[in-house]
């Protein structure tokens, strides 16, 4: 009897001490799985964290005269694009259709740039009134331009968009001299650049219809 009771309680004794370790592996199994979560939570909540997007710089520093330049090219550009419409079906000549093509390519491009420099730079896109703009055209000369046809058309326009470009030269020297943003007066001397050999061949136009 002793020696079964004797067997019996180390076969107890043993039993216990195997569920006893069994239950610390097991804990330490859920302590480590745990712990691990705990690291790859956090690893994705520091990955998953937008960074701060940096303060856009906009178009840089500017000054009163950037801020005319792009409010008075705006309207100057635009009234230049209603007058390359007129050309069709109106115009003739293949020099004055190059031209109108030109017209277009460039300057709507250049006025959305120069409405998004205003809004960056918190100033309204109109200059007001009191403002005069260079070589713009008046009403009658724009009903002018859109009742001819032809070569009457193809003379009209070279005329009236050799006095507009040079307004729009005249503006953009007075932005190469006194404008700061970089940007503005870039486009500035584009503008110089490209109007002057436009007028150029807006002249040679003229000579060549007499």
């Amino acid at each position: 009897m002793r020696t079964f009771r004797n067997r019996t309680v180390r076969t107890l004794g043993l039993t216990g001490a195997v569920a006893a370790a069994a239950l610390l592996l097991a804990a330490c199994g859920e302590d480590g799985s745990m712990s691990g979560m705990d690291h790859g939570g956090k690893t994705a909540t520091t990955s998953a964290a937008p960074s701060a997007p940096s303060a856009p710089s906009a178009t840089g520093s500017f000054n009163d005269a950037d801020v005319m330049f792009a409010q008075m090219m705006i309207p100057h550009h635009e009234q230049a694009l209603e007058m390359a419409k007129l050309a069709d079906g109106r115009a003739a000549d293949a020099g004055i259709k190059d031209i109108v093509a030109a017209v277009e390519k460039a300057q709507d491009p250049e006025i959305q740039k120069m409405k998004a420099w205003l809004k960056g730079w918190g100033r309204p896109e109109s200059a007001g009134a009191g403002h005069s703009m260079a070589g713009m055209m008046s009403e009658q000369d724009m009903k002018r331009l859109a009742g001819a046809k032809g070569e009457d058309f193809d003379r009209a326009f070279a005329e009236l968009m050799i006095a507009h470009h040079e307004g729009a030269v005249t503006m953009a020297r007075d932005e190469q001299r006194n404008g700061a943003n970089a940007e503005a007066k870039a486009l500035a001397g584009e503008v110089v650049r490209a109007q002057t050999a436009e007028i150029t061949e807006l002249r040679k136009i003229l000579d060549r219809l007499g």
